[in-house]
């Protein structure tokens, strides 16, 4: 059993385990704990049940332990449904509309979802009144970060794209159902994740196929030509830190005298520029690759050029470290994406 692994058994109502994140916290409930998972899935965004599948697959005691309800969580959960699901003792909330990209192209339709699925989870749980609702935000709330600073946090809000302002959308709901509801909301900022099953559309699968095609892969950089830059962590290492979490925190509530909810950092190891990421990786794949170095400000309007999290809180509280390093981490997803071409497509 892992670091966090424990026996006392809970049900855990687990939103995006068919997505790439929540598929490799699914698996890690599943390896670590004795736990019941309800996961409500539509497929209709970056959602594949080959995530959920390969998750179960071989293993008749995890299926059982497993239900997957066919859910639009963009349209309020029905009393029939409250029933039907039962008892939960914790809502993990991984579901959202992810890509840039698609905010920058799309941002009504984006901005709707992500507001709509998050209140409607805090909706539920007003009825469900779970022992926590872990929410998943991330290091893009806060804007970009100076050279040489690290959010921390609590840090103000100022998001820079339609995505990161949804996440900071979602995060002032939750904020207003903890504080009038008593809702006991913990959140967590993470930065970019990594690891097997990865949409193609996200930076290091992206890579991986330019690099293995012979193409080019464009680094967004200053006008001065500094290179971006992020700390990357694999999903199951973010599911060891929630798995921390539920393990060890008690909900700070508004109606103790607590101010704000509890929030956490939770942030890779180290800090990689953008084209170093690129040259670790066609190291890897044993490729030289081909960087084309582009000015971010007129390629790529509200996008940033570094993000930064402070992730020593979670550290000094909790004890947690990475169980993973980033370099072994990202070996085991290059190797495997490379086995799976599939993913590319």
């Amino acid at each position: 059993m892992g670091k966090g692994a424990v026996r006392v058994s809970k049900r855990i109502f687990l939103t995006g385990a068919g997505g790439f994140v929540g598929s490799h916290v699914l698996r890690h409930l599943l390896m670590n704990t004795d736990w019941d998972i309800i996961a409500p899935v539509t497929f209709k965004h970056q959602g594949k049940n080959d995530r959920i599948a390969s998750a179960l697959e071989g293993n008749p005691e995890w299926q059982q332990r497993v239900t997957v309800l066919m859910m639009d969580l963009s349209t309020p959960i029905d009393h029939p449904t409250i029933d039907r699901i039962g008892r939960v003792n914790e809502i993990w909330n991984i579901a959202s509309n992810s890509h840039v990209d698609t905010s920058i192209s799309e941002p009504g339709a984006f901005i709707q979802n992500n507001v709509a699925l998050m209140t409607n989870l805090l909706d539920y749980a007003r009825i469900a009144k779970p022992g926590m609702f872990l929410q998943m935000s991330t290091d893009e709330v806060y804007g970009p970060a100076p050279v040489g600073y690290n959010h921390v946090e609590w840090d103000t809000l100022l998001p820079s794209n339609p995505y990161s302002a949804s996440k900071a959308a979602q995060e002032a709901i939750c904020y207003s159902y903890w504080r009038t509801y008593n809702v006991p909301v913990v959140i967590t900022n993470t930065m970019n994740i990594i690891g097997e099953m990865q949409d193609s559309e996200k930076f290091v699968p992206m890579t991986i196929k330019k690099l293995l095609a012979g193409e080019r892969m464009t680094v967004h950089v200053s006008p001065e030509g500094e290179a971006g830059s992020r700390f990357y962590l694999h999903a199951r290492n973010l599911a060891d830190a929630w798995l921390t979490i539920s393990n060890s925190v008690t909900p700070a509530l508004y109606r103790y005298g607590f101010s704000r909810p509890d929030r956490y950092h939770i942030v890779g190891e180290r800090e990689v520029k953008n084209d170093e990421m690129v040259s670790l990786i066609g190291e890897m794949l044993g490729v030289e690759p081909l960087i084309q170095r582009v000015d971010f400000h007129s390629s790529r309007p509200g996008h940033d050029l570094r993000y930064a999290l402070d992730g020593s809180k979670i550290a000094q509280d909790l004890g947690w470290t990475h169980p993973v390093p980033f370099e072994d981490s990202l070996r085991k997803t290059v190797e495997w994406t490379k086995e799976h071409p599939e993913w590319l497509l």
